[in-house]
């Protein structure tokens, strides 16, 4: 286990992982790429706050993605593709991330966030939709591409979400909510061999990761009911303003040695 110095008391923990709950039954990310910056600020460091919000990122996304699956707004083929794709490569993310370092990875986080969140505001035309559709239906590069997303979750100790949902609205032409729901059937099986791995590697403080997990779980069951009351293009455009502003208050905050 790394070593902690001060770090915020247990109900802070809870209110970041209700908080980190709601984003994902909204938007379908797994919450490790805003939760790791928040972490960060309440004390927890380097690759401990990477690591520490992923035991919560399972059950939250199971309980999330149920309303999805009953509106048939995910989309299980396409996930089991991504899968194929991802789990390989996010283990050998995973152990990469060790020898990059925490640092590093938290300053990538927030320009990859801010970068992603920016293109995800901007509109998505039928063209691209269609022609997103034609390469979703090609599953070397469907294959392909989910690789390179699991390795970056790999090293970001991330279930994904953040590049997965974009990756469907950019590249595979779905819409935000079955970009979501598809995101979260991934990310409950892609987090597994993550946390594996960060676990063995000593990278999870078990206390905050609890007391996270108490505040994340019942959040994202009810988020993910909401979802499906919301616009499929008002929740993209949340989700791309919400990304880009967290990318660029962290990569600020950390700059500016806080």
């Amino acid at each position: 286990m790394l070593a902690v110095a001060w770090m915020a008391p247990w109900p802070v923990f809870v209110a970041a992982g209700a908080v980190i709950g709601l984003l994902v039954g909204l938007f379908g990310v797994g919450g490790s790429s805003i939760a790791t910056p928040l972490l960060a600020v309440l004390g927890v460091p380097g690759l401990l706050a990477v690591a520490s919000p992923l035991p919560a990122t399972i059950p939250a996304a199971l309980g999330a993605v149920v309303p999805y699956l009953r509106n048939e707004t995910a989309r299980p083929r396409a996930a089991g593709w991504t899968l194929i794709g991802s789990v390989p490569a996010a283990i050998a993310g995973a152990f990469l991330s060790q020898v990059i370092g925490g640092s590093v990875l938290l300053y990538a986080s927030g320009i990859v966030l801010t970068i992603v969140g920016i293109r995800v505001v901007r509109p998505i035309g039928e063209t691209q939709q269609r022609a997103g559709t034609i390469r979703r239906k090609n599953r070397l590069v469907l294959v392909a591409v989910s690789a390179a997303v699991g390795l970056f979750s790999g090293l970001l100790a991330n279930g994904g979400g953040f590049l997965l949902v974009p990756m469907y609205l950019l590249i595979f032409g779905l819409d935000m909510r079955q970009a979501a729901g598809t995101s979260l059937l991934v990310i409950a099986v892609l987090t597994v061999p993550i946390l594996a791995a960060h676990a063995a590697l000593g990278h999870i403080d078990w206390s905050v990761a609890g007391e996270f997990a108490l505040g994340a779980i019942p959040t994202s069951i009810l988020s993910g009911r909401l979802a499906q009351r919301g616009t499929s293009g008002g929740l993209r455009k949340w989700f791309g303003w919400f990304l880009a502003g967290c990318g660029v208050a962290f990569v600020l905050y950390r700059l500016l040695g806080a």
